[in-house]
């Protein structure tokens, strides 16, 4: 399907598990919403304090003259504020939840310590306030958050709990970095909305892979376009959908450049039409525009579509006009500082996964159970084989690198550090998954499939990292009472 610049109508068909539903039909008549800055304050000590609230009842106008009512935000009615920090600096966080009902706040990539990560064993009750900090010690890269209550992840996420967290590092390359003028964020999330507006979210918890939407909203906005002054500008592509896939370029299929992944810079820029991108993954594009010229952001669907198998559509994302005179910038670098070819170190030890249904090695989700041990430090292989549908894969705390997947290297634009991966029907991934210090025998980290509502259903497992040599004497159980808010 072609994707129509200029069309005069709006479709929005119907959607949901096994339905098609593509929308390439939109005016792009609504100028890009960009999502704030989360303020800030500096403490005594120089830590830099940020205060976030999840709040629902909230009032959002997706589409044209229709009232969204009760969507949740995160300082806001729909989304949250983006988090900015540089490398080496300390954060420190009051997450207060004005939500019905318990919730958490994950940071999706951060390298921190386990009590500090915001899964399902750090609850925050209704009205209470939750205050993890830590020491930013990663490079450059785009994180995100969001909500990773037991059994209820897809609802909270699909409700509108995200937000984007920035990292900065001042010894880094010089890529265009001006918030909202050459640095753009950009989170896609597909919707279904009733015929009066209200969000559908009958879908969310049912099916093979819970709701596919027909309705695509960038950074919380419906039908976009964005003015770019520059001629270089860099766009921080997140896939925060609950299931669908997208692959994103251009509908001129023009040419632009990967310069990071999930979890930092690339070793040089990937030329590139299209990147696939999952949900949890984010990819970092510089796209070069001429003088007055237009262009549609889009998705297509992969040109056959498998059986059982997440369905993909082609979306319009947003129009992109450039001024007519964009200001010109530094050329893009030819290094971008990132890791080279991955190497294996000898001996390294390899943990083989199976994913099924809604199972890890045959096993559904156990709170009290730690599932791997894992010595600080370590560098270690782990192989993820897909015996069923589509699926993706996330392991929290951990940057990694794909090997090959199914015997074949990533392309380029892969080849960086990530910490969550595709993994088509029957596909197989090899990763090598690096370790951070942060011993904590007690206090697990999550892997689980990032298709949310696989997720939820008990597509996960936890490890925790311990001193080097005491493996053998962890406890593989943690008591009720530790799972707490």
């Amino acid at each position: 399907m072609a994707a129509l610049s200029g069309a005069s109508v709006i479709v929005t068909g119907c959607s949901g598990e096994g339905g098609g539903g593509g929308n390439t039909g939109l005016r792009f008549a609504n100028r890009l919403r960009m999502p704030p800055l989360a303020e800030s304050s500096r403490d005594a000590d120089g830590a830099k304090r940020f205060a976030l609230t999840l709040q629902s009842g909230g009032r959002s106008e997706f589409l044209p003259g229709k009232v969204t009512r009760d969507t949740w935000g995160i300082n806001g009615a729909y989304l949250g504020p983006t988090v900015r920090a540089a490398r080496g600096e300390r954060v420190r966080m009051a997450v207060t939840n004005r939500l019905p009902e318990a919730s958490t706040l994950h940071w999706h990539g951060m390298r921190l310590p386990a009590e500090m990560d915001g899964g399902p064993h750090q609850m925050i009750e209704p009205g209470a306030t939750w205050t993890p900090e830590w020491t930013v010690d990663q490079p450059a890269m785009t994180s995100w958050f969001h909500p990773h209550p037991h059994e209820r992840t897809a609802m909270h996420v699909y409700r509108g709990l995200a937000g984007l967290f920035l990292i900065d590092d001042p010894r880094g390359p010089r890529l265009p970095s001006r918030y909202g003028v050459d640095d753009i964020p950009v989170i896609v999330q597909d919707k279904k909305f009733d015929g009066d507006g209200t969000l559908d979210t009958g879908g969310v918890d049912r099916g093979t892979f819970g709701l596919l939407g027909d309705t695509i909203l960038i950074n919380g906005g419906y039908d976009p376009f964005f003015t770019a002054t520059t001629e270089l500008v860099r766009f921080r592509l997140l896939n925060a959908s609950n299931a669908r896939v997208y692959r994103i370029g251009f509908a001129d299929d023009r040419v632009y450049h990967v310069v990071a992944g999930d979890a930092g810079l690339l070793d040089r820029p990937a030329a590139v039409d299209r990147v696939k991108i999952s949900p949890g993954e984010r990819a970092e594009i510089v796209v070069r525009f001429a003088p007055g010229e237009s262009v549609v952001l889009n998705s297509r669907g992969e040109p056959a579509k498998a059986a059982n198998d997440i369905e993909e559509d082609d979306f319009d994302l947003m129009k992109i006009v450039a001024s007519a005179r964009p200001a010109a910038g530094e050329p893009l670098p030819a290094k971008l500082g990132g890791p080279g070819p991955a190497a294996v170190p000898p001996g390294a030890r390899v943990r083989q996964f199976f994913l099924t249904g809604s199972e890890i090695n045959d096993r559904d989700m156990d709170l009290t159970r730690i599932d791997d041990v894992v010595p600080a430090g370590a560098v270690e292989i782990w192989e993820i084989d897909n015996v069923t549908y589509a699926h993706n894969f996330h392991i929290h705390e951990v940057a990694f690198r794909i090997l090959d997947l199914d015997g074949a290297p990533p392309p380029p634009y892969q080849a960086g550090p990530k910490d969550t991966v595709f993994l088509p029907k029957k596909a197989k991934v090899r990763l090598l998954v690096q370790f951070g210090g942060f011993v904590d025998p007690v206090n697990p980290y999550m892997y689980h499939c990032h298709l949310l509502r696989h997720e939820d259903k008990g597509m996960m497992g936890q490890f925790v990292i311990v001193e080097p040599g005491t493996e053998d004497r962890i406890s593989r159980t943690i008591p009720a009472a530790h799972h707490h808010g």
